[in-house]
């Protein structure tokens, strides 16, 4: 019976289908509505699909775009992209006090790079600093403050990630001195200095000030710059955010908390946002390592972002307490030698009061990066000149000549003092000795 009534029922459909236009003829002829059209559904469920597949594609692509900002708000390409190298094909050499990591290939190529990764397995390594083969990522990776991001943020930076072009390059493998190189030591840092968990917002705080605390304890990673690091490459809350060393690379990241004396205490939240968008603002400009990441960074987030990162960054209380003193005694000889020096060389650029000159050259009286504790930034500056970035909203920045064939040990550290004492600047005096340390310290 089954073979037979087979093709008994694919002819009664051909039938019933031959047989529906007449009918629905007949029912118009008869003034009644027509019988609904198998083509008119067939057309009208396709055209659901192809809306559908629209919107989903739409979708995608601003996940993508949300990706690719969130990417930018993380600096992820100043680490996974070498000089001259593809983009995110890793290989940057970072330099440590423990020895050399080369940072990984996290294009989606699939031997070498994340192109096989799940969302859930970025996801989990974004979380806990674990990678999907089971390995502890060393703290070179933020992975104290990205284990801050929403998971949905997560997904967003995997979909831009994935994005983009595939590069065949095989990973560097670390050059680490023993006991750095075993992993398992790895356990007892984490112990120490790891928290794992998403940010959490505080309810007593505006929106604003969680959007902006958020992007500066997570995504940002700032503490990583501008936190004192210990011996084992951790650091203690009290310290956070009030400014150290930056190891191997021989420039000192400000405070950002209130501290008067070299931090953000008496900026204005205009002031914050211009250096940090701009690279430059009426206090000051970026150098070093900070003007790389207003450059690959925050150049390209919105102004909304920025502020709110500013608005959070004026709350930091000054832990250390510190308050500002009398100018630190110069020696007579020291300070006048320093002021030809600065009259000759500087004034004309900086002002003969150290006042600046707008949108140009950054002023010296009042600045606190010239006033910190640590002079390693104006030294380094004095020696070996530098240029803030170029951004969107400077696009043809000044540049600092070097000086360090120009001026010998004994005179750039009068040149030093003097811009540090002189105005009413509070900072203390640089010696020949700290010069010549930096003159002959490696560049980064």
């Amino acid at each position: 019976m089954k073979t037979t009534l087979g093709p008994l029922r694919v002819l009664s459909r051909k039938l019933h289908r031959s047989l529906l236009p007449l009918v629905a003829a007949a029912a118009l002829v008869a003034g009644s509505a027509p019988l609904p059209s198998l083509v008119t559904e067939a057309r009208a469920a396709d055209s659901a699909k192809e809306a559908k597949a629209n919107t989903s594609a739409d979708n995608r692509t601003d996940i993508v775009k949300r990706g690719e900002y969130l990417a930018r708000a993380g600096d992820c390409v100043a680490c996974h992209t070498a000089p001259r190298g593809r983009l995110f094909a890793g290989g940057l050499a970072m330099e440590t006090p423990f020895g050399t990591l080369y940072s990984p290939n996290i294009t989606p190529d699939a031997q070498y790079g994340i192109g096989t990764w799940s969302e859930d397995a970025f996801f989990r390594m974004m979380r806990t600093g674990i990678t999907p083969e089971g390995k502890l990522l060393y703290p070179a990776m933020p992975i104290a403050q990205y284990t801050k991001v929403t998971r949905e943020d997560s997904n967003a930076i995997f979909a831009y990630l994935k994005s983009i072009e595939p590069v065949r390059e095989s990973n560097r493998k670390h050059t680490l001195r023993f006991p750095f190189n075993q992993r398992k030591l790895l356990y007892g840092w984490r112990t120490l200095y790891f928290r794992e968990g998403e940010f959490k917002p505080d309810p007593t705080r505006s929106v604003e000030w969680n959007r902006g605390a958020y992007l500066v304890e997570g995504l940002g990673h700032c503490t990583m710059c501008h936190t004192k690091i210990n011996m084992l490459g951790g650091s203690s809350q009290s310290e956070q955010f009030a400014g150290g060393l930056i190891p191997v690379q021989n420039w000192y990241a400000p405070s950002l908390t209130s501290d008067k004396d070299g931090g953000l205490g008496d900026w204005s939240i205009k002031d914050i946002v211009d250096l940090l968008q701009a690279g430059i603002s009426d206090r000051g400009a970026v150098y070093g390592p900070m003007a790389e990441v207003t450059y690959h960074s925050l150049q390209y987030m919105t102004d909304e972002d920025v502020k709110a990162m500013a608005v959070y960054l004026k709350t930091l209380p000054d832990n250390r307490g510190r308050k500002s003193g009398p100018t630190a005694p110069t020696s007579t000889n020291v300070f006048a030698l320093g002021e030809k020096i600065y009259a000759d060389k500087c004034a004309l650029c900086h002002g003969a009061k150290g006042e600046g000159q707008l949108q140009h050259y950054p002023p010296l009286a009042g600045n606190q990066s010239i006033e910190m504790d640590s002079a390693v930034n104006p030294i380094r500056i004095v020696l070996n000149g530098g240029f803030p970035p170029g951004t969107k909203r400077n696009p043809e920045p000044y540049g600092m000549p070097p000086f360090a064939q120009e001026l010998n040990d004994t005179d750039a550290a009068a040149v030093i003092t003097y811009i540090r004492t002189a105005w009413g600047n509070h900072g203390t005096p640089v010696t020949a000795r700290d010069v010549n340390e930096l003159r002959n310290a490696p560049l980064h």
